[in-house]
């Protein structure tokens, strides 16, 4: 028997060695972590106030509270899931609570870990109490629990309740709660959490410190995922980071929650990459859709259905396909009204998106994102998703090049007061057809209709650079738009149908609009024009002034020249002006000689 046991307290000794002089480490030993492994979400959760991301105006009233000694008896904190009320909940009741052979009042600085706080964050501190109201919605259940808040606390300085999902108690609970949360005993502390604040009763609210804890913004929530895959020894794709905090809408533990589970995705030591991430998550190619996006706004049907078709047999879901539209519309109307530089995408993606933004008008915007809505919900309900997909994108194709019902006006008006002269076809169809033409196929068809013969002859441009671009403003006589257009733009890029370009400070405010409606009008075709932050090359301007300088300091440096100046002091260069070279007549033989010897 004794033989028996001495296995068992080796086993449980750990300091006990075997008979050949080794540890007695037990050799199940990583089976036992694996399976108490615990979740990113539980294992990287904010251990002091400092750790709370995005919360630093909460943080901020409640460390000026702390230390003026202004600590409010209740405190009520409401916010989407994931951004912290639990958590923070916790902290406060260590903070209440918190207390060292240094310090022994409430203080958010909870570098150390105090009397209180171990058991506090393990659940099994007697003073603090942390209850569930969807578990105990009555009055009696109220009752019971406010019965124990007029004794004191047993080993702590505070008595603290924390109640989740306070907006599940019912009526009679919430008024057995009001008495006592409008006059509590000294020793007692009340913080409230819920997602729902509008169910909360007035009375509740008006008796407590609120505190709305806001959503995280991506790019704090793609620093916290950069800092717990580094100590998880964890490589993931920056644009697969920001997969992540996009797809969590503001939620710091979804986020986590997704990160666990994308660094799965690859074996050890290999980078977990964004199409693997888009996959977990369910997402298209956003590249893609925006593609897809500018083809719809472009009014190409066809080319948006192959596009759409491609996504679907990769798997991207038609609802999915239609809130990314919907997300794409929504970035180009911001990026239209603040900049590209509100939208948290790359910065590639940003500019195609304000690209859009700065092609289409603020109404049609507008009015694509009410379809969308209403395709979105047709998608949704149709038997088959895919066919309604197809159908939502060529009514939108459709409708993107229409004009708005003002354009409509404005361009009916127009042709109405336009002259009448004689029009190809004669008589007064030809300017009712001109208005036709005008609403359905844009002011170029109008254009051609009411123009002379010659100019129906006329090619329509093809432009292949910027510098084409100038000399079309120039061929039109268009004077003013071709001076902002030389001394306000700075090309970056320049493809058919898009130009990107960096504005000089000082332009007029609607110059790509202007640039997008005219060439629009001369070319036939709609036209994408985005303004960035910077990479733009010199302007037609800048590089005449250079050009100028650069001819003028050739001057300067010209021996001659320098020889005229230094012959006649204070001498100094005015201008310089290319003078036409003189036509030199031909010599006939003869002629110079009689020449000379007059």
């Amino acid at each position: 028997m004794a033989e028996d046991d001495e296995p068992e307290t080796l086993e449980r000794d750990p300091n006990t060695s075997d008979m050949f002089g080794a540890p007695a480490a037990p050799p199940p030993a990583p089976v036992e972590e694996s399976a108490a492994y615990t979740v990113i979400a539980r294992k990287y959760r904010p251990q002091t106030f400092d750790d709370l991301y995005g919360q630093e105006a909460m943080v901020r009233t409640l460390r000026n509270a702390f230390a003026s000694g202004r600590i409010a008896h209740a405190f009520m904190l409401t916010g989407v899931r994931g951004v912290g009320k639990t958590t923070t909940a916790r902290l406060l009741a260590r903070a209440l609570n918190y207390e060292t052979d240094a310090i022994h009042e409430p203080t958010l600085d909870l570098t150390e870990e105090g009397r209180h706080c171990r058991s506090i964050i393990e659940g099994r501190h007697m003073d603090v109490l942390e209850l569930d109201a969807a578990s105990r919605t009555g009055v009696n259940d109220m009752r019971e629990l406010l019965d124990g808040v007029r004794y004191a606390p047993v080993e702590a300085r505070y008595k603290v309740y924390i109640i989740d999902e306070v907006h599940m108690l019912s009526t009679g609970a919430f008024n057995a709660l009001l008495k006592t949360l409008e006059e509590p005993p000294p020793h007692a502390k009340f913080i409230f959490a819920t997602t729902e604040i509008r169910k909360v009763p007035v009375t509740i609210l008006s008796r407590c410190q609120r505190f709305d804890l806001r959503r995280v913004e991506p790019d704090v929530i793609v620093k916290n995922l950069d800092m717990i895959a580094g100590k998880e020894g964890a490589q993931v794709e920056p644009e697969g980071m920001l997969l992540i905090a996009r797809a969590a809408e503001g939620s710091m533990r979804d986020a986590q929650s997704m990160l666990d589970q994308a660094i799965v995705q690859a074996e050890a030591g290999q980078m977990v990459t964004a199409a693997s991430i888009r996959d977990m998550l369910g997402l298209a190619d956003r590249a893609q859709t925006i593609s897809l996006f500018e083809q719809v706004m472009r009014g190409q049907a066809g080319p948006a259905v192959e596009t759409f078709r491609s996504l679907y047999n990769f798997g991207a879901e038609p609802g999915q396909v239609m809130l990314d539209l919907m997300d794409h519309t929504h970035g180009a109307s911001v990026a239209k009204a603040i900049g590209p530089q509100a939208l948290t995408l790359p910065k590639e993606q940003a500019a195609r998106l304000a690209a859009v933004g700065a092609a289409v008008s603020a109404g049609n915007l507008s009015r694509i994102w009410q379809m969308l809505l209403k395709a979105h919900e047709e998608v949704r309900r149709a038997p088959d998703a895919a066919a309604a997909c197809d159908m939502a994108l060529i009514r939108l194709a459709y409708a993107a090049d229409l004009p708005g019902p003002e354009e409509a006006l404005k361009r009916l008006a127009a042709g109405d007061s336009m002259p009448s002269g004689p029009a190809p076809g004669g008589g007064g169809g030809g300017g009712g057809g001109g208005a036709t033409a005008s609403l359905g196929g844009g002011v170029t068809a109008q254009a051609r209709v009411m123009a002379p013969p010659q100019e129906q002859a006329d090619a329509v441009p093809t432009l292949n650079s910027f510098a084409d671009v100038l000399n079309l403003i120039k061929a039109k006589r268009d004077i003013v738009l071709q001076l902002d257009v030389e001394r306000f733009v700075r090309p970056i890029s320049f493809r058919q149908g898009a130009i990107e370009y960096e504005p000089v400070p000082g332009g007029p405010n609607n110059l790509a609009q202007r640039l997008v409606t005219r060439l629009k009008e001369w070319t036939g075709q709609p036209w994408l024009i985005a303004a960035r932050g910077g990479g733009g090359t010199e302007s037609a301007w800048e590089r005449q002034k250079r050009e100028a300088q650069e001819v003028r300091a050739e001057i300067e440096a010209d021996p001659f020249v320098l020889s005229v100046m230094q012959a006649f002091p204070g001498t100094e260069i005015v201008g310089v002006r290319n003078l036409p070279q003189p036509d030199i007549a031909p010599v006939i033989e003869g002629v110079e000689d009689d020449e000379d010897e007059e």
